[in-house]
């Protein structure tokens, strides 16, 4: 057979392909016109059957043209049914949609209240100055306790206390320490840097989660004293809890400060009359703080003689609790939800 004829023939079907498409109303009547031409019995494989009698010659123009005529009945087919299909909803819409409704707001996402409060708290030693540093959640004993200065019996390290993953080397870090360490060996002096982020311990209870989220501060230089830690710690206290509250610091003990303390507001609900936030105390701890022990600094290759420290860490579960009044259990910031987060959209 002619090669050409055949091309003829395809042609042909194509446009009576189309013609006949154009009169068809169903989904299946459109499926089952494409199946008539397109199918292993239908018209273009019986068409093709005579391929195989045409010379080597004539086989690619003539393949080419099957190809061609497969690929535009597809086409016109599928074109069908979409214009089908938007039909029936154009149909549907206009029987069922009521224009006169209130449209329905679609429900904005927004930040979670800890991260509000973190996100803020950043900012503020940001302008003063610190620079961010983050650092693994996965720590090792070297990093979170032996470089810190805790003795091998210290209690911090018991598996009651601290979420190992391989007992006395791997573990959740138990608070962002670890980053000052990594900072101090990574960087070089001066160093002023905060170290967000989440931590991990043994406690469950209203006001403590087995995840919180903690903001640590660092600085080292020369000429480092315990005035200007409690400069830079009073001027954050008054950003977060306003320029009135009063702040004092009281002596404590951490094994990687030397000396130590912690620092109170006082109540910013009574006002330091007492009362059940307070427990009657009139103050409120807030976060511990103190001059970089020196074997700390000698631990990470600084020369304590040479060089002074001071850090200081904070909760942000414990300050956004304060900031918003009325939230009892540290359990509401993590339950996810939508009526206790959607307070805090801003």
């Amino acid at each position: 057979m002619d090669p050409q004829e055949i091309i003829a023939q395809l042609r042909a079907l194509t446009d009576g392909f189309e013609r006949q498409l154009s009169g068809l109303e169903s989904e299946q009547s459109i499926r089952e016109h494409q199946a008539a031409f397109l199918s292993k019995k239908g018209s273009l494989a019986q068409l093709q059957a005579l391929l195989g009698k045409l010379p080597q010659e004539s086989r690619k123009e003539v393949g080419a043209a099957f190809n061609e005529a497969k690929q535009r009945i597809a086409s016109q087919a599928h074109d069908a049914l979409t214009a089908l299909a938007k039909q029936a909803e154009a149909a549907y819409l206009q029987q069922y949609t009521d224009l006169s409704l209130p449209g329905r707001r679609p429900t904005i996402g927004h930040m979670h209240p800890l991260s509000i409060v973190l996100y803020d708290i950043v900012d503020v030693f940001v302008s003063m100055g610190f620079d961010v540093a983050l650092g693994p959640e996965i720590e090792t004993d070297l990093y979170n306790f032996e470089k810190l200065n805790f003795p091998a019996d210290h209690p911090a390290r018991d598996m009651q206390d601290t979420l190992f993953i391989e007992e006395g080397k791997t573990l959740l870090r138990t608070h962002t320490s670890p980053v000052q360490v990594r900072t101090m060996l990574q960087r070089p002096l001066p160093i002023q840097v905060v170290a967000p982020g989440a931590v991990y311990r043994r406690d469950d209870d209203p006001t403590h989660s087995p995840m919180f989220f903690q903001v640590e501060g660092l600085l080292v230089d020369k000429g480092v004293h315990f005035g200007h830690l409690k400069g830079v710690l009073d001027a954050f206290l008054h950003q977060v809890f306003g320029a009135d509250v009063t702040t004092r610091f009281r002596p404590s003990f951490f094994p990687f400060t030397e000396p130590s303390a912690e620092a109170d507001i006082q109540c910013i609900v009574c006002r330091g009359k007492g009362c059940r936030l307070c427990s009657q105390t009139g103050w409120i701890e807030i976060l511990g703080c103190g001059m970089v022990d020196p074997n700390v600094l000698a631990g990470v290759g600084i020369d304590p003689e040479v060089y002074t420290g001071f850090a200081f860490g904070l909760g942000v579960d414990r300050i956004a609790m304060l900031r918003y009044e009325g939230i009892t259990s540290i359990k509401l910031f993590y339950e996810n939800d939508p009526r206790f987060l959607g307070c805090f959209a801003r």
